[in-house]
């Protein structure tokens, strides 16, 4: 991809938009003021985005931090759209998931730069990080191939009307693409998606009746045995 203007440095504000996108603990809140400094100092955003972010800074400290935390998790592991994973929307539970992971962990070494075993290496916080440590273009270049991920996690973020869809747009916009919302179909409530069938609550199955009726009882013969067919009898 081709850019007609130069790419902006965006190191600080890259680490600022890795750090909003944490768990909002009591440290991460106490740093509002220095993280907002670096926003404004580097001005590697449009103003209009920067006052989005800064809006959502203030919800940090203005809000109680049981309910700031409490969102955060109900909007970020509780919500399969906005799984802040990447490799979660492209391969899901499948097979192919470890070696993308082993690529990337690569990518980084390659870099110098090494991830605890606390973090998988698909989380966005650290590709951010990740990011940070680049020259401004491999930055832009590294970023521009996760955009089409990001925007999926900006649109149902947007759909919710949460404040974060800022950080999301703003990690488009030095990806060098556009903050532009695409289609997310809608998530089944994590309640129902996770339901379980009742316990003892009989089911469909050939054999198995509901509780109070009679359980047929199939007499099957013993193949190591000659005694009575008794012997090999399974409810």
């Amino acid at each position: 991809m081709l850019f007609s203007t130069p790419i902006p440095q965006a190191r600080l504000t890259l680490r600022v938009l890795a750090h909003l996108l944490r768990y909002p603990d009591a440290e991460l809140r106490a740093h509002v003021g220095e993280l907002r400094a670096a926003l404004l100092g580097e001005a590697a955003l449009p103003a209009t985005r920067i006052a989005e972010i800064e809006r959502l800074l203030d919800r940090l400290v203005l809000l109680p931090a049981l309910q700031v935390e409490s969102d955060y998790v109900e909007l970020f592991d509780r919500g399969r759209a906005t799984a802040l994973h990447l490799f979660e929307h492209v391969h899901g539970d499948s097979r192919d998931r470890g070696p993308a992971m082993i690529d990337l962990i690569q990518t980084y070494e390659q870099a110098g730069l090494y991830i605890d075993n606390s973090e998988l290496p698909d989380f966005l916080p650290v590709l951010l990080e990740f990011a940070s440590t680049q020259p401004p273009p491999q930055a832009r270049g590294f970023l521009a191939e996760t955009a089409h991920i990001v925007r999926v996690i900006f649109s149902a973020l947007l759909k919710r009307q949460s404040p974060y869809a800022s950080v999301l747009a703003a990690v488009l916009e030095l990806a060098g693409e556009k903050a532009e919302a695409v289609a997310v179909p809608d998530e089944p409530a994590m309640d129902e998606s996770w339901a379980e069938p009742a316990v003892f609550g009989g089911c469909s199955t050939e054999g198995q009746a509901k509780p109070g009726q009679p359980q047929p009882i199939r007499i099957v013969k013993n193949a190591h045995s000659p005694t009575s067919p008794t012997q090999g009898a399974r409810a």
